[in-house]
């Protein structure tokens, strides 16, 4: 006869499992993982979700036999896997309901230990078993410094320590971030010690005050994880340190153009309220194409046409026979059998990603990939690993674990061209890697098609690779002048990605006269290829010119020049001395490039004349001087 003691202990260690394992999948914390909870009702996790959180139970208990697809609470997905378990004839592959964790990995009964391990479940969607104390975080757990941010002021709220969260930038493993809390939490004053004329306790991840030198030492970073009961506490400290940016003329972020951008372009200024004339250095119109004749007059004339919109998703109403051509001419320029048009490129990623990569699946991607890709990771729910930047060693190696671990596909992703840094991946060598290991490789070209290439396709054919890149994927609202993006790739693929990408299935696309107007960019491409050889000739003298002056462009290669300063206040200093004098490019601060790598990023375009190269490369050098970028007048 059973015990019914063990029984109950058995039933409970089950039950702890299954809520880490649905905590993992859906970011709550287990608190709320209640036997009674109904997974729509009071948990809001639909059909798709719950296959995934069913999938995973199965993985984590070794379950050869399917589970219910129904079950309406967690108490009837515990007594599933009860049962599952009790008629399992050998269990002894699966791990004992109330066996210890392996050597290393989460959860060791210590306090700080387990809070950090209990953060880093909530972000990262791993399960306890999965978080090997000792793993990189980049590279083996795929937590970037966003999610590490996320984690360490969760983590610090669980422990109950006040004040803004610790930097935790050099915590490269969840067992060096435990102790790095551990000696703040050591030296955080007991209960009833710490000053009590404070009207109210500091919550954790408080925005700190500025320095006792008058300048606000904060970034945007100190903003994402301000927690308060109101919500919108956080809106309100960010809009304070705005105000201040703004009043300082340091921020200057969105401000809205007066006409066509060219290589001058009128901006109206919303601090000083007056239009200005600039030199401009911040456009991604690479090849001049927005304000080519034939682009314009063909986005008029198919709009005066096919109306102003389609109003409807790709499968419902909303496919034009311009779509259709739009994508047979993309898919001829790329080379490749077939192209998907998506609604931007940023829904390409994640819909590509999403549709393609699932949760026992593994994402390896390049550490300054787009956010775009960060976020396709994150909806996939994949397993993430992170590769140093164009570190082919590195991402040898991870996919070496990867290959042994022996669950799931493996996908590359890279940037072609990297947006803030200008340089260009190895695809060589990604490629070369993919074969040996069995993995599939997505190339985002977004700063690419239109500059890389003899044709300007992009990176494959840079280096002489098409046909060996399975995706190739694009945004068209840079060189092609335009809205959307697209994927282009093989027959069957693209089929698949139509009807399982939800940015494409769930979304309006764009409209015919954007797609009008997007064919006459391929065109023109086509048709005057003295275009990208203008640009690679202007791309030539400025980056000549401002290495010559003794700027750090880091190992750009395309149209976009970084002039890298580190410091972000030295960084918006120097960009509002560059604007001062007429010349406008983007000034790149955290979430755009990691504290401490701040920059001036500048965008050449083949309609920028000798005399603009030679004027903007006396701004930078001036307006350097002035900032102590470069060293004063020789």
């Amino acid at each position: 006869m059973t015990d019914p003691v063990n029984t109950h202990q058995d039933t409970e260690r089950i039950r702890e499992r299954v809520v880490h394992v649905i905590a993992a999948r859906t970011l709550y914390d287990e608190s709320h993982l209640r036997p009674e909870s109904h997974f729509e009702a009071d948990l809001g996790i639909d059909s798709v979700i719950l296959e995934s959180v069913l999938v995973s139970v199965r993985e984590h208990f070794g379950l050869s036999a399917a589970l219910p697809t129904n079950p309406a609470t967690v108490g009837e997905l515990v007594d599933a896997v009860g049962a599952a378990l009790a008629g399992t004839a050998d269990d002894r592959s699966a791990p004992a309901a109330g066996s210890a964790p392996a050597t290393g990995a989460a959860g060791a009964g210590d306090p700080v230990t387990e809070a950090v391990v209990a953060a880093a479940m909530r972000q990262t969607q791993y399960q306890r078993h999965q978080l090997d104390l000792d793993a990189d975080l980049e590279g083996e757990l795929g937590v970037d410094s966003v999610v590490l941010t996320s984690v360490v002021a969760e983590a610090t709220e669980r422990l109950g320590l006040t004040g803004a969260a610790p930097d935790a930038a050099g915590a490269t493993t969840l067992r060096a971030l435990a102790d790095t809390l551990r000696g703040l939490a050591a030296a955080a004053p007991a209960a009833g010690e710490a000053d009590t004329a404070a009207s109210e306790p500091a919550r954790p991840g408080a925005v700190p005050a500025p320095g006792a030198d008058g300048w606000d030492h904060r970034s945007m970073k100190d903003f994402t994880e301000q927690r308060d009961p109101d919500l919108f506490a956080k809106t309100r400290s960010f809009a304070g340190y705005l105000r201040s940016r703004e009043q300082d003329r340091l921020y200057w972020y969105g401000m809205p153009l007066h006409s066509r951008c060219g290589n001058r372009a009128v901006i109206f200024d919303e601090l000083e309220g007056r239009k200005r004339e600039f030199l401009m250095f911040a456009s991604n119109n690479y090849l001049g194409l927005a304000n080519h004749p034939s682009v314009i007059e063909a986005v008029v004339d198919a709009t005066r046409t096919y109306g102003a919109t389609h109003t409807g998703s790709r499968f419902i109403g909303g496919t034009n026979m311009l779509h259709k051509e739009l994508e047979r001419r993309l898919a001829a320029f790329k080379q490749r059998p077939a192209c998907i048009v998506y609604p931007g490129g940023y829904s390409a990623n994640l819909g590509a990603i999403s549709a393609l990569v699932k949760s026992y699946d593994t994402l390896v991607v390049d550490r300054l990939n787009h956010m775009s890709i960060v976020d396709g990771a994150r909806l996939s729910g994949a397993v993430r690993k992170i590769y140093r930047h164009n570190d082919m060693a590195d991402l040898e190696r991870i996919l070496g674990r990867s290959a042994a671990e022996g669950t799931g596909g493996r996908l590359i992703v890279a940037d072609g061209v990297f947006s803030m840094h200008g340089d260009v991946c190895d695809l060589p060598e990604i490629v070369r890697l993919a074969k040996e290991y069995d993995a599939r490789v997505m190339i985002d070209d977004a700063h690419a098609t239109g500059v890389l290439g003899v044709r300007g396709s992009g990176t494959a054919e840079h280096f002489g690779l098409k046909g060996e890149v399975d995706l190739e994927l694009g945004t068209m609202s840079k060189t092609l002048a335009g809205m959307g993006g697209f994927v282009v790739g093989e027959e069957e693929v693209v089929e698949y990605l139509r009807y399982y990408s939800n940015s494409y299935v769930f979304a309006a696309n764009i409209p015919a006269g954007v797609a009008a107007g997007l064919i006459a960019s391929i065109d023109v491409i086509e048709s005057e290829p003295e275009r990208l050889k203008r640009l690679w000739t202007n791309i030539g003298a400025l980056r000549d010119r401002l290495l010559d002056a003794g700027f750090d462009l880091e190992h750009s290669e395309s149209a976009i020049l970084p002039i890298v300063i580190g410091d972000e206040r030295r960084a918006m200093e120097m960009g509002r001395a560059v604007r001062a004098r007429g010349l406008f490019c983007q000034t790149v601060v955290y979430p755009g490039v990691p504290l401490g790598d701040a920059r001036l990023r500048i965008s050449v375009t083949c309609e920028h004349t000798p005399q603009d190269l030679e004027l903007a490369a006396e701004i930078f050098v001036d307006a350097a001087r002035e900032t102590g970028v470069l060293p004063g007048t020789p």
